[in-house]
């Protein structure tokens, strides 16, 4: 056999009288499958999973096997902390301190944490330790549990994320609304922003900006973070491990629990950073540059607005004006002709005559100091009506001012209410009173809320909550008193009345309510109640419904 110049094997070169034998056939190419199985099985999915070729992951396989981990001299801190752990409480313990990663934290690769490990497990390893003469806990007692534990929450990434989002060194707190953090805007919120920042969804984050940042990029940051998307869950401080129930409702219930345990931790992470977004909006000065200069602006247009409609008005004056100064000299030169007609006229004509146009002529100044009169009292009445129109408009709108001031004032209170039930019930009453009350008494209740004491200004809006309750009880007893004496006169003046009891009346509000529409028998059912409860009444089935229309007829 010899080897060419390509290096490949091959027979030597044929001589002279050599001959060629055959001494069997090489048999046909068969194709094989296999299935990789144990490490090999693991070393193939991998390899599709990071989509390498087989001979880059033989090649990162033997760089693994080569890799040595450098073992030198640890911190006497770092040996103490371990030496003092608890394998029973495992899960209090911080897993970056105890494999040595207390700087890195979340910032650690998954090679930094391997390696950690493995220098771990080298200096610490119960065998490690019983060959340099250190004695070792049996089994789960050794601190050495604590380590693989540590290995095994921060090797798997769902396990490490579930750990970071309660990491015990991560800061919650959030800088508060005050002069402080008014004047020193930046350097109270930037950190904290960029600190919440590692919870985002998203990966791109805006930044906070400075005093020269256009106020669109203002408002993206802000809009951002109103709507802040957070991947932080507290999966890792479940009380019970499902696993552990006996059956399937037990682990059912147990993650019943954890999952209620996990959403509220996550309702008050939502209002922790929405509460760090109000601060920040609160403090922030370029929102407050923003607002002063909107506030400047529409004051502009509307003194703008002011300024052409005063324009208008004044020119249609004007106008008006002129055309009556036109009309004005139009009629003196009327005047002037007639007179001169009048004079030729009299010089021409007989006295007879002379005297009937003088009569005509008296007739005619009559009639003119009547359209006059009547004339100045149109405009009289006109300019009277006006100015009522004007007081009206007037009075509305301050009465619509005064509402609006009286809803913020009470909303600004958080309605004194206790719990969201009270809120609502007390929202109502707000617009109730907003509705009925005069002018002079929202003045009056608005002038008790705006004092800047709370329990005046409460003292004030149940007072008004109070009086306005009496008097729709007080409305609502007249209108049962005149109901009743229109029953009572009905039943005087026409036999086919029947009269009712205020009881009855009572209980037949109340059994309307109970038995709806669409109710089987309803009528007979109503009847029976009100019989039930007022045992001297006798009313049939169809007087019960006659009664009803006519109370709903009646409103």
């Amino acid at each position: 056999m010899t080897v060419n110049e390509e290096g490949v094997i091959c027979l030597p070169p044929a001589e002279e009288g050599d001959t060629t034998q055959i001494f069997g056939k090489i048999p046909e190419l068969v194709t094989v499958r296999y299935e990789p199985v144990g490490r090999w099985y693991e070393a193939l999915c991998r390899r599709r999973l990071e989509s390498n070729t087989l001979s880059h992951q033989s090649t990162e396989s033997l760089e693994d096997e080569e890799e040595e981990v450098e073992v030198g001299e640890e911190d006497a801190d770092e040996e103490l902390l371990l030496r003092s752990l608890d394998p029973k409480e495992w899960k209090q313990q911080d897993h970056y301190a105890v494999i040595g990663l207390r700087k890195l934290r979340q910032k650690a690769t998954y090679d930094e944490i391997k390696r950690a490990y493995k220098k771990k497990v080298l200096l610490h390893h119960p065998d490690k330790r019983r060959a340099r003469g250190i004695p070792v806990k049996e089994g789960e007692e050794d601190y050495f549990t604590c380590i693989t534990r540590a290995y095994e929450i921060l090797g798997v990434p769902s396990k490490r994320r579930s750990y970071d989002s309660i990491d015990p060194e991560f800061d919650d707190s959030i800088p508060s609304v005050n002069a402080e953090s008014k004047e020193h805007f930046y350097e109270s919120f930037r950190p904290v922003f960029e600190r919440n920042a590692r919870w985002s969804t998203k990966k791109k984050v805006p930044e906070l900006g400075d005093e020269n940042t256009p106020f669109s990029d203002v408002d993206k940051f802000y809009s951002f973070w109103y709507d802040f998307d957070s991947w932080r869950e507290y999966s890792y401080l479940d009380e019970e491990d499902k696993e552990k129930g006996e059956n399937r409702e037990e682990r059912r219930w147990i993650e019943k629990q954890n999952k209620a345990a996990r959403q509220k931790r996550k309702k008050e992470e939502t209002a922790r950073i929405r509460q760090l977004v109000d601060n920040s909006y609160a403090c922030d000065p370029r929102i407050v540059r923003h607002k002063e200069e909107e506030k400047q602006r529409k004051l502009a247009e509307k003194q703008a607005k002011k300024d052409a409609v005063r324009a208008k008005v004044e020119e249609e004056k004007r106008i008006s004006h002129k055309q009556s100064w036109n009309c004005i000299n139009a009629w003196s030169a009327h005047q002037q002709l007639h007179l001169i007609f009048i004079r030729k006229l009299k010089m021409i004509l007989k006295p007879v005559r002379v005297f009937n146009i003088s009569f005509e002529q008296i007739r005619e100044a009559a009639l003119e100091e009547e359209r006059k009169v009547k004339e100045k009292e149109e405009e009289e009445a006109r300019i009277q009506a006006a100015a009522v129109k004007k007081e009206k408009e007037a009075l509305k709108k301050a009465l619509k001012k005064e509402r609006k001031t009286f809803r913020n004032t009470v909303k600004e209170y958080d309605y004194f209410a206790s719990d969201d039930t009270q809120k609502i019930e007390y929202m109502q009453e707000v617009d109730k009173l907003a509705e009925l009350l005069s002018l002079t008494s929202l003045q009056d209740l608005n002038s008790s809320l705006t004092s800047g004491d709370r329990e005046k200004a409460k003292d004030a809006f149940f007072k008004q909550v109070s009086d306005m309750h009496v008097k729709e009880e007080e409305e609502k007893r007249k209108q049962l008193e005149l109901l009743r004496s229109q029953s009572s006169g009905g039943g005087q003046s026409s036999g086919a009345k029947v009269i009712w009891g205020e009881d009855e009346i009572q209980m037949l509000i109340k059994a309307v309510n109970l038995f709806p529409a669409g109710t089987a028998q309803r009528w007979e059912t109503v009847a029976n109640f009100i019989k039930q409860h007022v045992p001297s009444s006798k009313k049939s089935p169809k007087e019960v419904l006659a009664k009803a229309k006519e109370l709903q007829r009646l409103g």
